[in-house]
């Protein structure tokens, strides 16, 4: 069986690649950082802000809470905060075994079942 590549993840994106991501200025994203206490990217020697997947999420949250649903930045917060209350930790991700070898397992077990109906008539 050949080795599987690996995949390398990317863990920070730069405030312009966010800002263009969610279509909207970094200037708002500074601004939300400032807003909202919550939010703190990591940042470089530069002071250059790098966002991680979590951050984006945060992001992401806090967009849909003032662009979609309306809510003032002192609603979102509320939401936000009442989110963080009620939300479940994350359960691991669970390990799926490559499509191809399940596929290949069940055609060996359909195959088998088939040669002991044969066998049984």
């Amino acid at each position: 069986m050949p080795l599987k590549e690996k995949t390398i993840e990317r863990m920070y994106w730069t405030i312009g690649e966010v800002a263009d991501d969610l279509g909207v200025n970094a200037s708002l994203l500074r601004y939300w950082e400032k807003e909202f206490g919550t939010l703190r990217p990591k940042r470089t020697n530069r002071g250059d802000r790098l966002y991680n997947r979590q951050d984006i999420e945060q992001l992401r949250r806090i967009q849909h809470l003032v662009k979609d649903k309306g809510f003032t930045l002192q609603g979102a917060k509320g939401q936000l905060r009442k989110a963080e209350v009620l939300e479940v930790p994350e359960a691991p991700p669970s390990i799926a075994p490559p499509v191809e070898e399940v596929r290949s397992v069940l055609l060996r077990i359909r195959a088998r079942l088939i040669e002991l109906r044969e066998a049984a008539f």
